[in-house]
């Protein structure tokens, strides 16, 4: 819930939701791997908010849960698919709202190197484009392009809500830029293709 009230802008609601959730002996209680999923939520609804040192040491604790998960730990079946790239992809997400986009970057690509892509193809074509975008307002639009290529053709087997809002974010995005810069419009033309044949 947390998670859903930060990606949909209720910035306030999602930080009282996830406060809750790392919070009492429940969390206390959980094996490392939950306890990291829990805190990169607190730690990505913190940066959302505002509270960007508070951000950075929650991100910290969840880095040092995920380091202290092993292989015998006794793990709810709900934590299966967080892994090294899971973490990345939300201390990206952390640091692209703190404003800081080449942190945010680099944790983007850990994250697409560390993922099985052909397992987790949604996470892998949404964390393609906002590493994209992330590139683009860091003024790298070349890179960005060639990004947007990668996710736009890893989302051609994927039909979300989520992969559409990428979509539109990168053509957003490139439309200051469209006829001026090489490269862009055919980025946009996939984009709107890939509205058009799923939904806009």
């Amino acid at each position: 819930m947390a998670h859903q009230a930060i990606d949909l802008g209720h910035f306030p609601e999602g930080l009282r939701l996830a406060e809750a959730s790392v919070s009492g002996t429940r969390y206390q209680a959980a094996c490392p791997r939950e306890r990291a999923l829990l805190k990169v939520v607190h730690a990505k609804a913190l940066s959302a908010a505002g509270y960007v040192a508070e951000s950075a040491k929650a991100l910290l604790e969840a880095e040092q849960d995920l380091s202290a998960a092993s292989d015998s730990d006794r793990e709810p079946a709900r934590v299966f698919f967080f892994s090294e790239a899971s973490l990345a992809h939300e201390t990206a997400c952390a640091l692209r709202d703190a404003g800081n986009l080449v942190g945010a970057a680099e944790q983007f690509q850990r994250s697409v190197r560390k993922r099985k892509a052909t397992t987790f193809t949604r996470t892998h074509a949404v964390t393609l484009g906002y590493l994209g975008t992330a590139q683009a307002r860091s003024g790298e639009l070349e890179s960005a392009c060639a990004t947007w290529t990668s996710a736009l053709s890893a989302m051609e087997r994927v039909q979300s809500g989520r992969t559409r809002n990428v979509a539109r974010d990168i053509r957003a995005t490139v439309a200051p830029y469209l006829g001026r810069v090489a490269g862009v419009n055919e980025i946009d033309d996939r984009a709107a293709e890939y509205l058009a044949a799923n939904g806009k």
